[in-house]
Formats: C-alpha cells, structure tokens, sequence
C-alpha cells in the first residue's frame, strides 16, 4: 500500500550505474530534453518537437548507449516540471513502463542574483539537481505533485466552468450598467426577465431615447448573457443528477455529508471536495497548506515578522474558504469555532480580516476531519440525512 508522504522523497533505492535519468523542459512548441546516461561521459541535450513518440525513441536510445558502454538499464527515470502541458504526458510514459514524475515548480531552488541568467539549457541543469537529491531520497529536496487520473481531473471541470462562467456573467452585467450610466441612466437591472422588454422606454436625462448603436450593443449582450445563464443552470443540474444516481460514490458521499452542514452550499461541498478533500493528505498541517492558508514567516536574527499567507497552494480553496468562513459566522454561531473568533475580535479592533484566515484554516482542517473521520465539529449543525 503507498504511502501518503511518498512525494517528499523516493523510496526506492538509486543504483547510478543501472538507471537512465532524464529532465525536460517544456514549451509550448518544443522540449529540451537532458539525460544522465550511466556509462557516457557526456551529458547529452537533445532538442525535440512537442511529440512523445520521439521522446520515447531518445530515451530506448539512449538507453542502448548505455548498454553498448557495458551497463545494463533496469530503470528509467524521467521528471518534468509542472505546467501548461498538465500530467498527460506522465500518464502516457507510465503506461509504456517509463518511471514518471512531476516536479512542484515552487521547489526548484533558483539563484537569488538581481539579473540571473535564465535559459532552458540551465534550467534543465537545475531540474536535474533536484531531480537527483529526490531519487538519492534526500528529504524535502524537492517536491513532487501527485499524477491525477484523467477521471480525477474531469472530476473538477464542471465546477472550474461554473466559476468561469459566474465571473463572465459578471463582467457582461457590469459592461452593460457602464454603458447606460455614460447615457445618465441608472438604477436599471439588465439581469430581470422583462430588461431585454423595457430597453426601448428608457430615456436618458434629456429626454432622448437610448441610441441606436447602444441599444443594438445592450441587446448582444442580454442575449450572451442568457446563454452563459443557461449553461450555469445545466453544469448545476447535470451535477445532482450524478449525484443522485450514485450518490454512495466516494466523492459523492463527502459533497452529501458537507451540504448538510448548515451555511455550506452544494456548490462549495463540491468544490472542496474535488479540489482538496478528496485527495490523500498526509496531515492537518498538508491540508492548510495545500489550500495556501498558512503564514509565511520572515525570521533573520533579531527580525521577527510576518509577510502574510504564503498562497502557495490552490487559490480557489483559499478564496472559497475565506467565503465560506464569513458564511460560517452567520449560520453557525453557537459553534466552538464561531465562539472562538469572537472571543479574539470581539475586544481587540482591527483583527477581524486577519483572525478570518485563521478560522478558515481551522474550518478546513474540521471539515477534512468531517468526511475523513466521521468527526462533527464542537456545536455544528448538521441538516438532518436525506
């Protein structure tokens, strides 16, 4: 069974002499690709088209290279740093028996100069530094992220498009409240059913009616609008039907059990749990920091200070946390951690937008707790089960 802190460091012991290691660096239209072959001298450095294929053929050969100096290859090993590209390549070269990792971008040390040479010959250097130190299981040299399923990934895609979609609803709203407020013309709510109806009795101050170009413009956009209202309504519905027909499945469950906690919404449950609740978490402390809810500290001498939350997790679960913190208060007031916030604001002014973090750090960790567990937070109340 593997382990949860099996991304720290490798645990499979590294003979140089029998494994193939290589790094890429990766663009959008092409991939720098250096090899430590056991038996060469040389490190090579081979410039390739964006094309897997090719990628298997240098690694067979550089693996006969290799064989030819008089060593034989039991293991290939092959990191890339994560980015635009994703995991599928990853995916792909362990189904052809290729060991495939990826590296957190944030935990490749870099130079700390003003002006740092910077080119893909040299970040492949530093990719395989750390690299090595992972595979020599040298702890916390570097970090790796967990390879997700193609199922695992799909999983977060409809609320991903939902919250897309919510945000240029917004901006289409916004566009047309700007453009009536330069004719003068205010307090008209484009998103009500009869807007599109009322248009052409609205008249600016002096009387006039909206200008033709204008209203063709408000007309465009009422529609777009409407459309993106629709799609939001179908992510929504085809999300509890799928629910509805398992609704035993394990990420299922969890959303379940989350919405029935009063002040959490369906939307919120399923946004934590396909973000972060499903995932294998080695601690408390690995789940606060995945969702960048943790402080960064600035200690040197006698220099002590804090420079905020470090926001080096997944920014979607922080906002979402601190939202549903702020909810929290208001729907769940006689629980312990809605107690404990007062208790430390109530008295102290100006407190208020830092101790947030904190509950929704501690909110996190007890809803991580909730359907890990079966733990129910001191005081929280629960809808009763459908």
């Amino acid at each position: 069974m593997p382990k949860l802190n099996d991304l720290s460091r490798s645990l499979t012991r590294l003979d140089p002499d029998g494994t193939l290691i290589a790094v890429i660096e990766m663009s959008q239209w092409s991939w720098l690709v250096a090899g430590i072959v056991p038996g060469v001298e040389r490190q090579p450095l081979k410039k390739l088209a964006v094309d897997e294929s090719a990628l298997l053929n240098l690694l067979d050969r550089w693996r006969m290279e290799s064989e030819k100096a008089g060593r034989k290859i039991a293991r290939i090993a092959v990191a890339f740093e994560a980015g635009r590209d994703g995991f599928w390549l990853a995916r792909w070269l362990r189904a052809h028996g290729i060991e495939a990792y990826v590296i957190h971008a944030s935990s490749v040390a870099v130079s700390r100069e003003h002006r740092r040479a910077k080119t893909d010959r040299l970040d492949t250097e530093l990719l395989k530094r750390a690299f090595l130190g992972w595979l020599r299981s040298e702890r916390d040299h570097c970090k790796m992220v967990a390879i997700p399923t193609t199922k695992d990934e799909d999983a977060k895609r409809p609320n991903r498009e939902r919250e897309n979609l919510v945000g240029e609803q917004t901006r289409i709203v916004n566009r047309m409240k700007a453009a009536l407020i330069r004719l003068g013309i205010r307090g008209f709510n484009p998103k009500l059913k009869k807007a599109a109806g009322r248009l052409e009795e609205l008249r600016t101050p002096e009387g006039e009616p909206i200008p033709p170009n204008t209203l063709a413009e408000l007309r465009r956009d009422m529609e777009r609008r409407r459309l993106i209202s629709d799609q939001i309504r179908q992510i929504e519905d085809a999300r509890l039907e799928r629910i509805e027909q398992a609704p035993g499945d394990g990420p299922h469950a969890m959303v379940r059990l989350l919405a029935r906690v009063i002040g959490v919404g369906i939307e919120t449950a399923d946004m934590l749990v396909q973000e972060v609740l499903a995932r294998n978490m080695r601690d408390r402390r690995a789940v606060a920091r995945y969702a960048g809810l943790t402080g960064s500290p600035d200690e040197s001498g006698t220099k002590r200070r804090e420079k905020g939350l470090a926001r080096s997790g997944n920014a979607r679960v922080r906002r979402g946390m601190i939202q549903l913190a702020w909810r929290f208060l208001m729907f769940q007031k006689e629980s312990a951690l809605a107690q404990w916030f007062r208790a430390r604001t109530e008295t102290t002014r100006g407190t208020r937008k830092t101790m947030i973090v904190a509950l929704a750090r501690k909110l996190l960790i007890a809803l991580w707790r909730l359907v890990r567990e079966g733990v129910v937070p001191d005081g929280v109340v629960l809808r009763p089960a459908r």
